[in-house]
């Protein structure tokens, strides 16, 4: 795999294992297991994000319920049908289990995608700006990855106006979401959203990874800070 497709999908979380590990697929005779991870938000909130990894890294002792965990890898979307209907399923794909190291950010993710999406920008009825995008993340064997996200304040009002195939430079953290779907007049289904809350946006140039790495108050910020290299 080149250098370039390794760095432009990096995640590195810290996190308690919330879920045993099961059995999701084979690939050239190894196994991938799926289970899940709370990371801990300044508030009291947890994100609860799923993960994969190779029965390589599976080691029982260090993955079991309860324990804290310290991962980096990519985060990546697949088609799964559920009941009968492609669904896009996003999980963070391990490669590196790590010393926990607490003066790290336990939710740090860089990506280097391309819109695929026109931005979808609106406004609460308390007047917080919000735009989601969905980005197209290369990854080796010309595969993609298609990545969720969502910016607040001054970064909707900068990427609004992005046009689609724009090369766009995010970093922020990955959060969980639960929301209602309605089934029937009577019944409505508690599901999980999984997104990336972007802390820095920049259209014409990287930032360097470290600036990210140095504690909670960026990645929560309710205006995070605005990074864009064209300023006209």
């Amino acid at each position: 795999m080149s250098y370039d497709l390794m760095e432009n999908n990096k995640v590195y979380l810290r996190g308690t294992i919330t879920k045993e590990p099961e059995f999701s697929h084979e690939v050239f005779g190894e196994g991938f297991y799926e289970l899940e991870m709370a990371v801990q938000r300044l508030s009291d909130h947890n994100d609860i994000i799923p993960i994969t990894l190779s029965e390589r890294l599976l080691d029982p002792k260090v993955f079991a319920v309860g324990n804290e965990v310290t991962i980096s890898g990519q985060f990546r979307s697949y088609n799964k049908m559920v009941d009968e209907k492609s669904r896009l399923m996003l999980t963070v794909f391990v490669r590196e289990v790590l010393e926990n190291d607490y003066s790290v950010n336990p939710n740090i993710i860089e990506l280097v995608g391309y819109l695929c999406k026109p931005p979808v920008y609106r406004t609460t009825p308390f007047k917080r700006e919000i735009c989601d995008l969905l980005l197209a993340v290369n990854r080796a064997y010309n595969k993609s990855d298609y990545l969720p996200c969502i910016a607040w304040g001054r970064n909707a009002r900068f990427i609004k106006n992005a046009n689609v195939g724009q090369k766009v430079f995010v970093s922020g953290r990955i959060q969980s979401r639960e929301y209602q779907k309605k089934i029937d007049e009577e019944q409505s289904l508690t599901k999980t959203a999984y997104e990336i809350s972007i802390n820095r946006v920049s259209l014409n140039g990287s930032f360097d990874y470290n600036e990210t790495n140095n504690g909670y108050n960026n990645l929560e910020s309710e205006n995070p800070v605005f990074d864009i290299a064209d300023k006209n």
